[in-house]
């Protein structure tokens, strides 16, 4: 009766499952290798991989040091089974070393003194056991097996590099720097369709081992990504960025087009925010790091291997497997309709969307690492001759920050992608004037436009673009300067940014006549300094007060004042001729079709100085002035794709089904 009621109460503890209970058997330090059949029956049994890092977690430091022997032996004896001609054991090993690697890794965070190496594998084999187990993973990669079985030694070596915050200071990782992985993965982004099975997360595994101590010793992938020059993997490698930029654009058109659906007065606040939602919001943040992995990826291919420029203008049709973070939203359960397109144009569109908000510091990451990027680009001659070209044109989409004293502008041309780029920094420029003024990324928009135009100037390239559009926005941007200085000269140096405006119109001063389109364009550009002349004078006045005494801006003032002498000639010699002219004409509102005229007449009597360096710049380095930010930008992607690689996302049955047949 007792025992009846018991049972009927449901107060009889559950049977555990056989693996479980050899889990706990194994981790409190029992030798159960007594059975000499021990590990054939532990690899034919299904895994329970949470269940084993559960139980390993909950193990003091101590006692994890004191069963090592037992870590050693299943790291070893999993190492072992990846080379079993049963593929179903093959599987239940790389589940069983995902399971034993994030949880050591993930003790070892907090525990003192605690060493990866010692505890998951031994000093005294690691190497050995390391280059066998990089063996089996390259000969799963490349060989003929099943999707599912490549994503699973895809994430096993996810799972390694990203054990610590740190890339750098992950020990694991040197053996895959003597192990090299990089031909194998190279190999895979060849392949369409592996590519579109695998591509986002080889591209990131890459991305991640280049970061490995890049300015500390030598490291092969750095050498072997910026030698590569087989054209299929690199449009491969480029292929993989598109379709998750592509797919993070195409979810911001889709709420674009809802928030506009639903109320036209509600879009004018809600545009912006239906992407990205209050700064409170962890969905926002999410959002916007969600292709930081990609970013970096693309940063690292720019600026590393010359020949990847020659992919960037290709025109691309074929889309692969974006991150998950990016498909978690339900209206992404339809797969987009990509038009043809290439990175460039797709990269230009996603500059424009996270390019609104800097407001959070994840998003001012994200812009900072975008004008790397084209800081990159702009550098590069080939790079340059791809965007200047007249036979490369294309329709853009540049999404514009809702503004209440302008249009939505919807309709798209076609045009040199250097125009198009002017263009998304034209609005850049216009839309972050605010007193919390975001002056690096200033200091950067503002370089790239200089680095264009130096090209067009050495390679005398005459760029169809209404060049009156980016004179207002430098212009408006001085002025604004000018309206806060008080404000803004106590936090920034606005004499800098100021100093490379300037610069970028004695440019044009200087040497307009060889790349602006025509001699109107020349009249124009000063028609514009005279119409505008009291924004340079403050401008003048302001600096010179600064100049005058001793401060921290003091030298950079001096230079800005010294930078303005051209544009005081220009403006000290047609404004007393102007008001002449009006003065025998008997005109008080001239139109500027007149002013012009007298333009043209006294350009012979204008008198100007020749001034040095002006299509000179600091080419950029990473090491050693945005080491630490890619430091820091690098430890975010890492945590990231820690957090993404859960083992329900390993999707065991679903691997096991394919394998349904094997005994």
């Amino acid at each position: 009766m007792t025992s009846r009621k018991r049972s009927g109460s449901g107060s009889k503890r559950p049977l555990k499952e056989k693996v479980v209970t050899i889990y706990e058997s194994f981790l409190k330090g029992e030798d159960l290798t007594r059975n000499p059949n021990f590990w054939d029956e532990l690899f034919l049994l299904l895994p329970k991989p949470q269940q084993l890092e559960a139980e390993i977690l909950r193990l003091q430091g101590e006692k994890l040091l004191a069963i090592k022997d037992n870590m050693n032996a299943l790291f070893s004896q999993c190492i072992e089974m990846l080379g079993n001609e049963h593929t179903i054991r093959v599987i239940y090993a790389l589940q069983t070393l995902c399971a034993v690697v994030s949880s050591v890794y993930k003790k070892s965070q907090g525990e003192c003194g605690f060493n990866v190496i010692d505890v998951l594998i031994g000093f005294d084999v690691a190497e050995e056991r390391m280059k066998t187990l990089l063996q089996h993973c390259n000969r799963i990669l490349s060989g003929d097996y099943r999707a599912s079985l490549k994503t699973l030694c895809l994430k096993l070596l996810l799972l390694i590099v990203t054990g610590t915050e740190n890339v750098s200071q992950n020990t694991l990782l040197e053996y895959l720097m003597m192990n090299s992985i990089f031909e194998t993965l190279i190999q895979l982004l060849t392949d369409a369709g592996s590519r579109s099975q695998h591509g986002h997360d080889i591209v990131l595994l890459l991305t991640l081992l280049v970061n490995y101590r890049k300015h500390e010793a030598a490291n092969p992938y750095i050498v072997k990504l910026s030698i590569l020059d087989d054209q299929l993997a690199l449009n491969g490698y480029g292929q993989v960025i598109t379709a998750s930029l592509s797919e993070f654009c195409h979810q911001f058109a889709l709420q674009q087009t809802e928030a506009q659906a639903s109320s036209w007065i509600s879009s004018i606040t809600n545009m912006v925010g239906s992407m990205f939602v209050s700064e409170e919001s962890g969905f926002r943040t999410q959002q916007i790091r969600a292709n930081n992995g990609v970013l970096v990826a693309l940063y690292e291919a720019v600026h590393l291997n010359r020949n990847f420029v020659t992919t960037l203008a290709q025109t691309q049709t074929e889309s692969s497997t974006p991150p998950s973070p990016l498909s978690s939203s339900p209206t992404s359960n339809t797969p987009p309709v990509i038009e043809p397109s290439n990175l460039l144009v797709t990269f230009f569109q996603y500059c424009s969307i996270v390019m609104q908000d800097t407001k959070c510091e994840a998003s001012v990451n994200n812009v900072k690492l975008c004008f790397i990027i084209l800081t990159c680009i702009a550098e590069d001659q080939y790079a340059n001759s791809l965007m200047h070209d007249v036979n490369l044109v294309f329709k853009v989409h540049l999404h514009r920050l809702p503004m209440r004293h302008r249009k939505p502008v919807t309709e798209k041309i076609s045009q040199p992608l250097a125009s198009t780029l002017i263009d998304l920094l034209v609005e850049f420029i216009m839309s972050h004037m605010m007193k919390k003024l975001p002056l690096e990324q200033y200091l950067q928009c503002v370089g790239v436009i200089h680095r264009l135009l130096c090209y067009q100037k050495r390679c005398r390239v005459r760029l169809l673009f209404p060049w009156k559009d980016l004179w207002a926005a430098l212009i408006t941007l001085l002025k604004f300067i000018l309206a806060n200085e008080n404000h803004l000269a106590k936090k920034m140096n606005i004499f800098l940014l100021s100093l490379q405006v300037v610069n970028i119109f004695n440019l044009f001063i200087t040497y307009g006549d060889t790349f602006l389109p025509s001699p109107s364009s020349y009249d124009d550009l000063y028609y514009e300094m005279i119409r505008m002349h009291s924004v340079f004078d403050n401008l003048y006045s302001v600096a010179f007060r600064y100049s005058s005494v001793d401060g921290e801006y003091k030298d950079t003032a001096l230079r800005l004042t010294n930078s303005l002498i051209n544009i005081r000639a220009i403006i000290s010699h047609f404004t007393p001729k102007i008001d002449a002219w009006l003065a025998i004409q008997g005109l008080s509102t001239p139109t500027e079709d007149q002013i012009l005229e007298v333009v043209r007449r006294n350009y012979d009597s204008l008198t100007l100085k020749l001034q040095d360096s002006l299509d000179q710049y600091e080419r950029y380095s990473e090491h050693p002035r945005h080491a630490s930010f890619f430091t820091a930008v690098v430890r975010s992607v890492v945590n990231d794709t820690r957090q993404n690689i859960d083992f329900t996302s390993l999707n065991l049955q679903s691997v096991l089904q394919e394998f349904s047949t094997i005994s």
